[in-house]
């Protein structure tokens, strides 16, 4: 079976699509990735995936270049012609959709997050829903990655019950991400793992750290992920930086493997307005670290609250810096209980073999060609 996977960056497939690549490859598949190319592209072809380069805007809604995407992705179909095109990503997700079906190649998106535009105006919101409406009608499967989203997409009228399935996020290697013990020490450790972006909650963060820290002097604040990315809401990198000294919170950049960052941590935060099901909280639970997290949809999703992690409200530095500051005068024995409570739940519902398994159903229902 010859699989195409389609992202607005080749470092999503890789970091976040692997499972579903892996098994493909595992099981004798073949594997194009069409994206946007990065630092990424050298690791998928490593893996053994064919790679084919995708010219795009990420920002935003224009008219004419969402049509050249969408012209774009139907030649790549049109000449690669594969089995079945598995997307992720709003753009992909929309514009994919409609190439495919006009050259009759089986498409499954992922809606892993609805991104800036449901948090916008009724005007784009509008606009959004109804080219998701058009580009996913007669599709046989749409996959999602929290019950909100999905439910939110079955109240629209974007979606029918039939088509909707909900995975537990992209799934995490648990074996790759194992438990940790905490480091421990006087002064807590809050880590931020995501892109600078104004929709991650990064501005609450460093907020809250200042406010904590008057009476918390020792406790330190990092925050781990690009800045300057193509997206509407980005912090630019000299603004990040400049946090340092203005907010005493710690940027370190990126890294191609968080593992080492997440151990140092005693708790992962992520204040985010919104997400799919976020993967630096799944990373951070199967390492057995507690999280506080907004209670939104997504996070909703990953976290148990007052279980696995603390909860605050969106947009809200006030209720951030609450449960900062309870996570810091937590004893020990319940930090532990917490992140060891987290592990088992990403053991029990999180397991990435869960997802590859959807996906290897779903593609043998609609090619009628089941991987080996």
């Amino acid at each position: 079976m010859h699989v195409l996977l389609t992202a607005n960056a080749a470092w999503n497939i890789f970091n976040f699509r692997r499972p579903v690549v892996e098994d493909v490859l595992a099981r004798g598949g073949r594997v194009t990735v069409v994206a946007p190319p990065d630092e990424a592209i050298g690791e998928l072809r490593a893996m053994g995936c064919d790679t084919v380069p995708l010219e795009m805007n990420v920002k935003g809604l224009n008219p004419l270049t969402d049509l050249a995407l969408m012209r774009q992705l139907r030649t790549i179909f049109a000449v690669v012609r594969p089995d079945v095109v598995l997307s992720y990503t709003i753009k992909n997700n929309i514009f994919g959709a409609l190439a495919a079906k006009s050259v009759g190649i089986p498409f499954v998106p992922n809606v892993s997050g609805l991104g800036t535009a449901f948090l916008s105006g009724p005007v784009l919101r509008g606009l959004v829903e109804a080219l998701y409406r058009a580009a996913f009608r007669g599709l046989p499967v749409v996959f999602f990655q929290n019950s909100d989203d999905c439910g939110l997409f079955l109240d629209r009228g974007l979606v029918r019950e039939n088509q909707a399935q909900v995975l537990p996020g992209s799934g995490i290697d648990l074996e790759r991400f194992a438990p940790v013990p905490l480091p421990g020490g006087d002064a807590p450790v809050y880590l931020l793992i995501a892109r600078m972006l104004r929709d991650k909650g990064v501005l609450e963060f460093v907020e809250a750290a200042k406010i904590v820290r008057r009476t918390l002097p020792t406790a330190r604040f990092q925050l781990l992920g690009p800045a300057d990315s193509a997206n509407r809401s980005a912090f630019a990198e000299t603004t990040v930086r400049g946090w340092e000294k203005t907010h005493g919170v710690e940027y370190l950049g990126t890294a191609p493997d968080v593992r080492a960052q997440i151990a140092a941590a005693d708790c992962v935060v992520l204040p985010s307005y919104r997400e799919g099901a976020p993967r630096t909280l799944i990373e951070a639970a199967a390492m057995a670290r507690p999280v506080i997290a907004t209670d939104v949809p997504g996070c909703r999703a990953v976290v148990e609250k007052g279980v696995t992690g603390l909860m605050c409200a969106p947009r809200d530095v006030a209720t951030l810096v609450d449960a900062m500051t309870a996570f810091a005068f937590m004893p020990d024995h319940r930090r532990t209980a917490m992140g060891l409570a987290g592990r088992a739940l990403m053991e029990s519902k999180f397991d990435q073999a869960l997802v590859a398994r959807a996906y290897r159903e779903a593609m043998a229902s609609i090619t009628s060609r089941p991987l080996a």
